[in-house]
């Protein structure tokens, strides 16, 4: 299994889950930021070792062998995020290129210990669920912060934008991981949302309400 190979059954994976059937060819070189027909070669080639079904003009979709070894990679680069954040103090946005560099290590037996060093973590330093050695992952009951009502509380426990520059404005506003938000009201007119936090009120824009998960408490 090279890098490249991984990279495709890994974009395939998260492309997946939000479509029904296969995920078009378009899609998968968007993601990989390539050509369409070197999208297309690879995909051929997953197809040939079993680790994709792919069907011309509609797209491609993982095996169970397929899934199996992108969710492996998934699970080594959310591993190697927590490691980075809580051992080596990278902040959140700092973390995912060097991870992305990490999980192609391809030793078993050093994720494993690095599992049992961080005291087995369901989640990586954005809220995402880690799935086990065995592919699991436990299903979350996460909601956007943009879809509670006035009144309701909730914590934060990821995000859905996980770009630099999202957790960096995460970071000036004080919103992180863990952190407990009100819901005051929200603004009919633009539906931005004013929320309570530990450091007090603020008003948040519709798009950061609804790129903030959280679970209803």
């Amino acid at each position: 299994m090279t890098l490249s190979e991984e990279n495709y059954l890994k974009a395939i994976y998260h492309l997946g889950k939000d479509v029904q059937g296969e995920v078009s060819t378009n899609a998968v070189a968007e993601a990989m930021a390539t050509k369409a027909s070197s999208a297309t070669d690879m995909i051929k080639k997953l197809s040939e070792k079993k680790l994709v079904k792919y069907k011309p003009y509609r797209g491609a979709k993982l095996t169970k062998e397929g899934r199996y070894y992108a969710v492996n990679v998934i699970r080594r680069h959310r591993l190697w995020e927590v490691f980075l954040v809580e051992k080596l103090n990278f902040s959140w946005d700092e973390v995912h290129d060097v991870a992305e560099q990490l999980e192609h290590i391809k030793s078993d037996k050093l994720i494993e210990e690095l599992d049992l060093f961080l005291g087995c973590p369901s989640i990586d330093p954005h809220g995402d669920p880690i799935p086990d050695k065995h592919g699991n992952i436990q299903p979350s009951s996460k909601v956007f912060l943009g879809t509670l009502r006035a009144g309701e509380r909730g914590k934060c426990v990821g995000v859905e934008n996980s770009s630099p520059e999202f957790l960096r404005y995460l970071d000036r506003l004080g919103i992180s991981l863990g952190d407990e938000l009100r819901v005051l009201s929200k603004e009919p007119f633009d539906n931005s949302v004013l929320i309570d936090t530990v450091r007090g009120q603020l008003n948040v824009s519709s798009l950061t309400a609804n790129n903030l998960y959280v679970k209803k408490i």
